[in-house]
């Protein structure tokens, strides 16, 4: 099955590119961000395009392109998966082999801070734009916005992101803020996941652009949770990253989903390559916390 997938999807970029655009004409939206549990369980692969291809000891892992639609494919079909979250090569593929009917979609918008580079701060926007956003009937856009306060590329970053919540909520699509208070150590980016520089870098995002009708943040679950999001009122996706201990994860994932502003998921490697492999029952104990 799953040549059969790839060999539908190559026949069709040789011979017929344009077969992307009508079929994302003709994919059925989603009616709603959130489900029938009224929360969103969003699947992201964006991971590849920013050089981050590793899950756990396996640095490569993600670096196939066959086995990462297979596990998509196998965990967009499970019941309670509101979404998926990708960059235009894996969101055109996963057009082309039907699975996104009924899904909320949204683009990956800056992926240029590749992973363990010296220039990783300065996250420029080489992915999906709001015009194409738009034009593609996707949901919204996700930006990765990291704020390093020792590094100068930290304006251009919130510049870039600012412009691109503009840009969104012009569309009235959702513009989905990942921010981190970030440090380089041992010549490496490291985000500072305590509760007080997770709260700076949210009211920071918070107050990017000219309107935030349609910001979302994306955030990841730390200590303290309650006073984290207590600091501020837009809707919050709680990120899974990757997970080396999953009951303690899945724990803290199902309290933090209590509180008010908290919409639902937005979970990548730990879904789709649990330590067990099983990536439909990972899946599936990640909506049942909704």
């Amino acid at each position: 099955m799953l040549s059969d997938n790839v060999s539908r999807i190559v026949d069709a970029r040789v011979k017929d590119p344009g077969a992307i655009a009508a079929a994302a004409a003709r994919r059925v939206r989603a009616t709603s961000l959130l489900g029938e549990h009224g929360k969103a369980m969003i699947v992201a692969a964006d991971h590849p395009a920013r050089g981050a291809n590793g899950v756990g000891s396996d640095p490569t892992a993600m670096a196939d392109r066959f086995a990462l639609l297979d596990r998509l494919c196998v965990a967009l079909e499970r019941p309670g998966v509101t979404g998926v979250l990708g960059t235009a090569d894996i969101l055109e593929d996963l057009l082309l082999l039907g699975v996104l009917d009924g899904k909320s979609v949204f683009g990956s918008m800056n992926r240029a801070g590749l992973a363990g580079s010296v220039f990783e701060i300065d996250d420029r926007f080489t992915g999906y734009d709001a015009e194409t956003i738009a034009a593609m009937g996707f949901d919204g856009g996700k930006m990765l916005t990291r704020i390093a306060l020792e590094d100068p590329a930290t304006p251009s970053v919130l510049e870039n992101t600012a412009r691109a919540v503009n840009e969104l909520n012009d569309r009235r699509l959702v513009a989905m803020i990942e921010p981190f208070v970030s440090v380089r150590h041992d010549g490496r980016i490291r985000n500072d996941l305590s509760p007080g520089a997770v709260i700076k870098s949210i009211t920071i995002a918070s107050g990017l652009g000219r309107r935030t009708a349609y910001t979302w943040l994306k955030l990841p679950v730390v200590a303290d949770m309650e006073r984290v999001l207590a600091s501020s009122t837009l809707p919050a996706l709680l990120l899974g990253g990757e997970v080396e201990d999953p009951d303690a994860a899945f724990a803290s994932w199902g309290r933090a989903l209590k509180l008010p502003t908290a919409q639902g998921l937005v979970v990548g490697r730990s879904l789709l390559y649990p330590s067990d492999g099983d990536v439909a029952g990972a899946v599936d104990r990640a909506v049942s916390l909704l």
